[in-house]
C-alpha cells in the first residue's frame, strides 16, 4: 500500500515531534518494506535526513501551491494524495488535511497531549483557538485516533468526547542511537567539544514553565554546598528562560548550572543541532532530571532509559508510564524533594545501578519494532 504522511515535522522539527516522526517512518519503512510511505513536505530542507528505497519525498509543484505552502499542507495536498494513490494518510501531529474525509482515503492521526486545554494560560490565546480547532476537527474525521499514553487518551475523550473505541494507545520509541554504547573516546571527544564537566546531572527540554527548569534549578541552590556537580541543560525558551537565568544570576549558580544550547560550540555544530552528539552527552551523565509538570508522554525519559541513565521524573500526568519501576519519582513543585533525589543518587552508587538495570528492563517496552507494529496494526484495522 502507498502511505502517506504530514512530514513538516519529520524534516524541519529538532524537539520531540520531529523525532516522533523520524523515528516512526524510519522504523516503518525497515520492518514493513512492502508498503512505499510517501513524505509530504511543505518545504525541502536538509537539515534531517530521511531516505530509504521505500520513502519518498514529496513536495508541492506549480502554483499556487509553491506560493501558499501552508494551505498545500492543510488542504490541497488532497490532490497530490489522489494523484499517488495515497491508500492511507496519517496526521503525525495533531492534524489531517481538510476535507480528508470525502476522498475515500483513510486517516489517522496521532495527538501527543492536550496541553493547551489543560494550561492555555501557558499560550498565546490565538494559537489556544487555532489548536483546539485543528486538534478537534482531527479528532473528529479521522478515521482512528493514536494517542501516545494512556493519560492523553483519557484527555482526548474528556476534552473532545471522542469515542473510546475509536482511540489506540501507541507507545513511541526513540532513536536506537541511545541504546548503543558509546565508546570512552568518542564522550571524552563530545566533552571536550563542549566544554562539559567531568560529572553532571542532566535537563533535555525546551525551557518553558510546564517543563519546571527553574525548580531544579532551586534543588541546585539547595544542594551548592553540598556537592560540586553541576547541571548542563539542553533547550531553548524565551520568557520563562530569562526568569531561569535571573535565578542563576542572582544566586551566583553560573558556574554550577551550565545552559549548553547557548553556548557558542553547541550553536555551531550540526552534530549538537540535529541531536547527533546527543547520546554521548546522555552517557556521560550521572542522571537526568525531568520533573515536569505535565506531558504527553516524555521523550527525554525514554532517551536517559535506554542510554542507561538513572531518571528523577515526575509522579504526574504520563511519566510514570515513561519512566516504569526504575525511576526516582518527584513532587514536580518541591525543589527539596529534586534535590533529595540528586544527592541519593550521586552518593548511593546501589540505588543507582538498580534504577539503570530495571530503567533498562521498561524501556524494552519501546523498541522500534514494537512500537512499529502497534501502529500498523491501527493501519491494518482500515483495510
Amino acid at each position: 500500500m502507498n502511505i502517506g504522511f504530514d512530514a513538516k515535522r519529520a524534516y524541519h522539527n529538532g524537539t520531540g515531534l520531529g523525532h516522533y516522526s523520524r523515528t516512526l517512518i524510519r522504523s516503518l519503512a525497515e520492518y514493513y518494506p512492502e508498503h512505499q510511505y510517501y513524505l509530504f513536505n511543505p518545504r525541502h530542507s536538509d537539515r534531517f535526513s530521511l531516505k530509504a528505497d521505500n520513502i519518498h519525498e514529496v513536495l508541492p509543484t506549480g502554483f499556487p501551491s509553491t506560493l501558499f505552502r501552508s494551505a498545500w499542507r492543510s488542504s490541497w495536498v488532497k490532490k497530490d494524495l489522489q494523484r499517488l494513490k495515497i491508500g492511507l494518510y496519517h496526521g503525525l501531529s495533531h492534524e489531517i488535511p481538510v476535507g480528508i474525509h470525502k476522498t475515500g482515503i483513510k486517516s489517522v492521526v496521532t495527538i501527543h497531549d492536550l496541553i493547551h486545554e489543560r494550561y492555555p494560560e501557558q499560550y498565546n490565546p490565538i494559537d489556544v483557538k487555532i489548536y483546539d480547532k485543528k486538534f478537534r476537527y482531527a479528532c473528529e474525521h479521522a478515521d482512528k485516533v493514536i494517542a501516545i499514553s494512556e493519560q492523553t487518551k483519557r484527555d482526548i475523550i474528556e476534552y473532545y468526547k471522542t469515542p473510546e473505541e475509536k482511540i489506540t494507545v501507541c507507545y513511541q520509541s526513540c532513536n536506537p542511537a541511545f541504546g548503543s554504547k558509546i565508546s570512552t573516546e568518542e564522550k571524552e571527544r563530545v566533552k571536550k567539544q563542549y566544554g562539559l564537566p567531568d560529572k553532571y546531572f542532566l535537563y533535555v527540554g525546551s525551557i518553558i514553565e510546564r517543563k519546571n527548569l527553574l525548580n531544579i534549578c532551586k534543588a541546585v541552590f539547595l544542594l551548592r554546598n553540598e556537592t560540586d556537580v553541576p547541571l548542563v541543560a539542553i533547550g531553548d525558551g524565551a520568557g520563562y528562560k530569562q526568569q531561569v537565568k535571573d535565578f542563576i544570576r542572582q544566586n551566583g549558580l553560573e558556574k554550577k548550572i551550565i545552559l549548553l544550547s547557548e553556548t557558542e560550540a553547541a550553536r555551531s555544530s550540526a552534530a549538537f543541532q540535529t541531536a547527533i552528539d546527543f547520546p554521548a552527552i546522555y552517557q556521560s551523565a550521572i542522571a537526568m532530571i525531568y520533573p515536569s509538570f505535565f506531558e504527553g508522554f516524555g521523550i527525554p525519559v525514554l532517551e536517559a532509559l535506554w542510554s542507561k541513565l538513572p531518571v528523577i521524573t515526575s509522579n504526574t500526568s504520563c511519566l510514570p508510564e515513561a519512566g516504569g519501576a526504575g525511576a526516582y519519582y518527584v513532587n514536580p513543585n518541591s525543589a527539596e524533594e529534586i534535590a533529595e533525589g540528586m544527592k541519593k543518587i550521586f552518593t548511593d552508587k546501589d540505588l543507582a545501578d538498580a534504577m539503570i538495570g530495571k530503567g533498562w528492563q521498561h524501556a524494552q517496552n519501546f523498541t522500534q519494532q514494537q512500537c512499529a507494529a502497534a501502529v500498523m496494526n491501527v493501519y491494518r484495522s482500515l483495510w
